[in-house]
């Protein structure tokens, strides 16, 4: 009587798991995922000094041995006395500043973590567009006459005659 049509065995399914047991399996699977994914960010962090991208500090930016061509002519330009990285490389509102340095920081450390980086290293359109803004926010008025806006024309971006202005000797 215990055996089926073809000779095998009946077994019995095991009843389903009640679903508070499967909530807390899920809540626990999650709760390690979460600690262990918190836990090699925080390990990355100060691992890789994290808070010194925190500072205005454009030393922070040799963290990173690719950055150490771009330090040098840095302190070697015409700008070294009245701007930093972030005065040219972030965006000038605060908002903007935070979310630059959010979307750089995050693609610069997979870049480099992955080793995939144009050599020397190149600054994306999307940077541009905030270093010709921050180029626009100090000698906007020396400039005030070469926007095309009313023509409807787009303005020579600074650095393309102005490329050593920045990182001198480049």
């Amino acid at each position: 009587m215990g055996a089926t049509a073809r000779g095998a065995p009946r077994t019995l399914p095991h009843p389903p798991l009640a679903p508070s047991t499967v909530n807390r399996k899920l809540t626990l699977a999650a709760a390690v995922m979460s600690g262990a994914f918190a836990g090699l960010g925080m390990f990355t962090f100060g691992y890789g000094d994290g808070s010194a991208y925190l500072k205005n500090d454009p030393a922070a930016c040799t963290n990173c041995h690719v950055m150490q061509p771009m330090y040098d002519s840095w302190v070697k330009s015409s700008h070294k006395d009245v701007a930093t990285c972030n005065d040219c490389h972030l965006a000038p509102d605060p908002l903007g500043k935070w979310l630059v340095k959010a979307d750089n920081g995050f693609f610069h450390s997979l870049a480099f973590t992955t080793n995939d980086f144009h050599e020397p290293i190149q600054i994306k359109p999307r940077n541009r567009v905030v270093t010709q803004r921050a180029c626009l926010s100090c000698h906007g008025d020396l400039v005030d006459h070469m926007r095309p806006a009313e023509r409807g024309g787009d303005m020579l971006v600074c650095a393309t005659c102005h490329s050593d202005v920045g990182h001198a000797q480049r």
